[in-house]
């Protein structure tokens, strides 16, 4: 009995994205003993990972290790592995990491897992189309769009070697827009001049929506400006298409002018996201109901219906239609730690989330960016200089912000890429886990990210 009352309150959190770190960090100086389960031992800044699949970042400055980032929070235990599964009523969840399984009890559970990439039913695309959700994604999209490159070089076929040369990119949200706009710079500034048998200028750089309208959620304005510097850059932006078929050497799509093929060797995805399993199981568990992204819709105050004890937070809540960007994460994971604050300290608890909305911002090119922040509607050189600092302030950690600094520097003012290196494994692992199997891959929760890599 003694020792029961001398123990601290449990606090479980799920995802070290930017939902599960800043629950943990606002729980510092708290009464409460901490354990973040994380499927990664990085944190992850989602929303660099194009900058690392075009070869301007490495993965190191954009993903720091989550015990360097705890070192001094006392308070907080670091564990490896995949949550599986929660049993609401012993409070205890079950956890899977390679070779291991294990359980944890908590008084109180935070779940941040993040956001796994959406096909809308067509997971079979993933094998041809990367998307864009982890450090594993960038590093074989740099792998694939480099390497096509070298292998354009080879080929003497010109049926062949344009395929090797055509770069499709579905989605043009602010991922596939960024994506595009950083391979259209690479071949019309990065490499000309460096093969001796293909002009990299006149690769084609395809960027595809069934959407009207490129970076849509940014308004009539900042879209246009958007679409307008893409076509400036050289890339082809094909709206109000559906893709309906991918496969090694091309993309089947629906356009309003019929249906189309497009021979491309280099497909990326970059459209849709759906919570992870574990939201799903969750909700079973909890007895809540789910969106069509299968989010648990949580209360107000971001827990579960019928269990204060659990909150749900950044992309793994539906709550108010908020959009599953890195802000939301951030504040929501915030206020799950003031609600166990106030709980521990006896405070009246059960306050809504309230989303105070800083903006969206989105990179086109370098010196060309928009940004909308509530009425604030700015592009070009001023909105890519408010990204700069904006994405600088969140970078976690001296040490990244000044190589990330210094890699801008390189790759934005002058005509290199830092980080061009490439290998057959990167570009080939995916199929070679299909063809022999991942015997993990039971135990994976995706640990994508609310914005950023939970």
């Amino acid at each position: 009995m003694a020792e029961s009352a001398a123990r601290r309150h449990r606090v479980v959190i799920v995802g070290a994205g930017f939902g599960g770190l800043f629950a943990a960090r606002s729980l510092r100086r708290a009464d409460v003993d901490i354990t973040l389960i994380n499927g990664t031992a990085y944190h992850l800044f989602q929303p660099l990972l194009y900058q690392v699949a075009t070869g301007i970042l490495s993965e190191g400055e954009i993903a720091p290790p989550i015990r360097e980032i705890l070192k001094r929070q006392d308070n907080v235990d670091v564990k490896l592995g995949w949550v599986t599964d929660v049993d609401v009523e012993a409070r205890r969840v079950s956890v899977e990491a390679p070779g291991i399984d294990y359980t944890v009890d908590y008084d109180t559970l935070i779940v941040g897992a993040g956001a796994s990439q959406s096909y809308f039913g067509n997971d079979q695309f993933a094998d041809h189309a990367p998307g864009m959700k982890s450090i594993d994604d960038a590093l074989e999209l740099r792998a694939r769009i480099f390497g096509a490159f070298e292998l354009a070089d080879l080929h003497t076929d010109p049926a062949e070697r344009e395929r090797w040369m055509t770069f499709v990119v579905v989605g043009a949200g602010p991922t596939g827009v960024e994506m595009a706009g950083q391979i259209a710079e690479l071949a019309h500034r990065n490499l000309p001049g460096q093969y001796r048998h293909i002009d990299p200028r006149k690769a084609r750089i395809i960027l595809i929506d069934a959407v009207d309208a490129v970076l849509k959620t940014f308004g009539d304005r900042l879209s246009t400006r958007a679409l307008r510097r893409l076509h400036l850059l050289g890339v082809e932006v094909e709206l109000e298409t559906k893709v309906v078929g991918v496969d090694a050497t091309g993309i089947e799509v629906e356009t309003p002018r019929g249906h189309e093929r497009i021979g491309a060797m280099t497909k990326m995805w970059a459209a849709g996201v759906a919570a992870p399993p574990l939201a799903r199981r969750l909700a079973e568990a909890a007895g809540a109901a789910t969106d069509r992204a299968g989010r648990i819709r949580v209360e107000p105050d971001c827990t579960l219906p019928g269990h204060p004890e659990i909150f749900a937070v950044g992309d793994m809540m539906a709550l108010d239609d908020l959009p599953g960007v890195a802000q939301v994460a951030i504040q929501s994971g915030r206020h799950a730690a003031d609600q166990i604050k106030r709980r521990l300290a006896g405070r009246e608890t059960g306050q809504r989330f309230t989303y105070f909305d800083k903006g969206s911002m989105a990179t086109i090119s370098r010196f060309s960016a928009v940004a909308s922040i509530g009425k604030v509607h700015v592009s070009g050189f001023l909105g890519w200089l408010m990204w700069l600092v904006v994405h600088l302030l969140y970078l976690v950690g001296f040490k990244n912000r000044v190589t990330a600094v210094l890699h801008w520097f390189v790759s934005f003012l002058g005509r290199g890429r830092s980080e061009r290196v490439a290998t057959f494994q990167q570009a080939y692992a995916r199929a070679a886990v299909r063809a022999y199997g991942d015997p993990f891959e039971r135990r994976r929760v995706p640990a994508g990210a609310d914005g950023g890599g939970e």
